[in-house]
């Protein structure tokens, strides 16, 4: 039988002294709670986590599409390792990848998939979930 883990939110604030605003949401996958920056515009999501130097291990971006469908995400000018889980719509982990700094190499899920969650490399692991995993999302994020 699959674990369930709960995706809580408990804040949702706005991060200032960056260029622009962005939406900040805390977290908790598995045992651990993240401080997770929400990607909805094409603008967010085209910029992802690019150009950070470093990226604390509570860290990272989900990104949120309004309709199921096959993902595609390079490390362009990304220069910390990340892993990604694609998610479902109902929040069952399809999909959890490495990837590499600045590799141009395309990830692309084999699910039609709702959500894409991106942590420091091998934090899905640490945090006790993997593939198959069903997460509850909070409704800031499943209401998009």
């Amino acid at each position: 039988m699959k674990q369930f883990f709960i995706i809580t939110a408990f804040s949702f604030i706005m991060l200032t002294g960056c260029s622009e605003d962005k939406a900040l949401v805390s977290i908790t996958v598995g045992q651990d709670v993240y401080h997770i920056e929400v990607a909805v515009t094409q603008e967010e999501q085209s910029l992802g986590l690019m150009n950070r130097k470093e990226l604390k291990p509570d860290q990272g971006m989900i990104f949120l599409y309004k309709e199921d469908r096959k993902l595609s995400f390079w490390m362009k000018n990304t220069l910390v390792p990340l892993s990604i889980a694609f998610i479902s719509k109902d929040g069952t982990i399809k999909e959890i990848h490495h990837m590499k700094p600045e590799s141009l190499t395309p990830v692309n899920s084999t699910h039609s998939v709702r959500y894409a969650l991106e942590l420091p490399k091998g934090s899905f692991e640490r945090s006790g979930v993997s593939v198959g995993d069903k997460i509850v999302l909070p409704g800031l994020i499943t209401d998009y």
